[in-house]
């Protein structure tokens, strides 16, 4: 009895080691088969993948491999992370291309995102800009003594006064004509034999004295003295001048009146130098007076003016207005706007659509589908709310005006920006953070750059491994080839990219890794 209680025991000890035993090598074995489920690129020849490559497994093509917790670290093919223990992930070009990025629509609309059409036009006013009334110099008009005489009466006087074109300002008595004219006379009266010469010698002496051609006509006319001249304005304006008053004596060439026309004035208004390039003279202008609302008056750039102010950095521009009614008077304050230069249509998006880094001024394309693309783009002038698109752009396409800066900031996560302009980040990165030195073995040499298996790197807490550098600013270096050993310094930009400094051959030291 007591042996067949123990042969029962064994049995079910047996039993019960067999399904133990079962059981871990099932265990091992779905491990082993999650592992190999997990491996970067698919195919028992997917160790031989490289980076652009089509994974079978996927159908995608492969843009570098990474280790998901350093992302910034990219290689070129896969293999196991030199960070952790693990392999490294692939990374795989999107449908819509690399740069894109897809979202639902109905997280589109939840996000808020908007886009406009970017349509060709010309902006309605390129610019405005406040500025000056003055008085236009070509419409001033002096008035000065012909000859010696006396001020009768002055009836202009003071300055500022309106006056009219053929007003009376003053009456001058002018003894000196009284001798030529009586020349002049006495010779009219000589029967006509005696005449001739004579008469033509009075009326140049008449000239000489100071006296106009009307002046000469009247003494002709009427067979009368004329001493007393009358000084009429010329135009309709102001007096900014008084130089005649009751009882003066004045001499030729003594200013008697100084007169302004306000037909025409200026603005001088203080452009930004910024903007001084798209400005020519014979431009259209159009101003709007604060005393004067509701009114717009016409002109245009009379010039250019080459002073440049180096507090504002504005330069002066000149421009004439046709003053209606008079009513603009010197000194007061206008806000000039600058038509639109003759020209083409230029392709215009609205302003906020615009993403400026710095370097760069970017904006999100709608791809269709719910893909969104960043667009490098050149622009011009902006005014209203819109900004003209000199390249990057066609008609037709739509932009992202709400929500593109979550856009650009998914696509710079994925790398989009980066693999947009990876030549010129890697040039523009190349003096960002500090050098480190390693050795190698160079693995492949072309023109973007160098694949290097090298040692492990201390100072950028690097192991052992096969990774791509870029090629320094000033180019790859000649004479290297796969299999020379090198010493080589390089930089890390902010996203863990790679460039050379410089690159040197080495002898192979003991130990080293092959």
């Amino acid at each position: 009895m007591k042996k067949t209680v123990i042969a029962r025991t064994m049995a079910v000890l047996f039993v019960l080691a067999s399904a133990g035993g079962a059981y871990y090598l099932g265990h091992q074995q779905g491990r082993r088969h999650i592992a190999a489920s997990d491996m970067p690129a698919s195919g028992s020849d997917g160790a031989n993948l490289k980076a652009g490559d089509i994974d079978p497994g996927t159908g995608k093509r492969i843009l570098y491999w990474h280790d998901p917790m350093v992302p910034g670290q990219r290689f070129d093919k896969p293999g196991k992370s030199p960070f952790m223990d693990m392999p490294l992930s692939p990374v795989y070009e999107e449908a819509g291309g690399g740069a894109t990025v897809s979202i639902d629509s109905r997280v589109t609309q939840n996000l808020g995102v908007r886009t406009a059409e970017v349509k060709a036009g010309r902006l309605a006013s390129a610019l405005e800009v406040p500025g000056n009334v003055a008085l236009n110099e070509r419409g001033i008009e002096v008035l000065q003594a012909r000859t010696t005489g006396f001020v009768e009466h002055a009836y202009a006087r003071t300055t500022l006064d309106p006056v009219r074109k053929g007003q009376l300002l003053a009456q001058i008595y002018a003894p000196e004509w009284v001798a030529a004219q009586e020349e002049y006379l006495a010779v009219s009266r000589m029967g006509t034999s005696l005449q001739g010469d004579l008469r033509e010698a009075a009326i140049a002496r008449m000239r000489q004295a100071g006296m106009t051609d009307s002046h000469i006509r009247l003494v002709q006319d009427t067979g009368k003295l004329q001493p007393r001249l009358a000084i009429t304005s010329p135009v309709d304006g102001i007096v900014t001048e008084v130089g005649a008053r009751d009882g003066m004596t004045v001499s030729a060439g003594t200013t008697l009146f100084r007169l302004a026309s306000l037909a025409t004035v200026w603005v001088l208004a203080d452009v930004p130098e910024t903007h001084v390039a798209g400005l020519r003279p014979g431009q259209a202008v159009s101003a709007v007076a604060a005393a004067l609302p509701g009114l717009t008056l016409t002109g245009k750039v009379d010039a250019i003016l080459p002073d440049i102010s180096p507090a504002t950095r504005t330069v002066r521009v000149r421009i004439e207005l046709q003053n209606q009614g008079r009513q603009l008077l010197p000194g007061m304050f206008v806000a000039a706007r600058f038509e639109a230069a003759p020209g083409p249509d230029r392709l215009l998006v609205p302003t906020e659509s615009l993403i400026r880094t710095g370097t760069r001024t970017l904006v999100m394309v709608a791809t269709g589908a719910g893909g969104f693309s960043p667009v490098e783009v050149k622009t011009g002038i902006a005014s209203a709310g819109q900004t003209e698109v000199l390249d990057g752009l066609e008609a037709g396409q739509k932009v992202v005006v709400s929500g593109q800066f979550l856009l650009d900031s998914e696509a710079s996560l994925r790398g989009a920006t980066q693999r947009m302009t990876a030549a010129s980040a890697a040039r523009a990165g190349a003096g960002a953070g500090p050098e480190h030195e390693g050795t190698g073995r160079v693995e492949a040499v072309s023109a973007e750059g160098m694949t290097i298996s090298h040692e492990p790197i201390p100072s950028a807490s690097w192991g052992a491994m096969t990774m791509d550098f870029a090629a320094p600013a000033s180019g790859m270096p000649k004479g290297f080839k796969p299999g020379d050993r090198i010493r080589f310094r390089f930089r890390l930009d902010r996203d863990g990219a790679a460039t050379l400094s410089s690159v040197e051959p080495a002898a192979s030291a003991p130990g080293a890794r092959p």
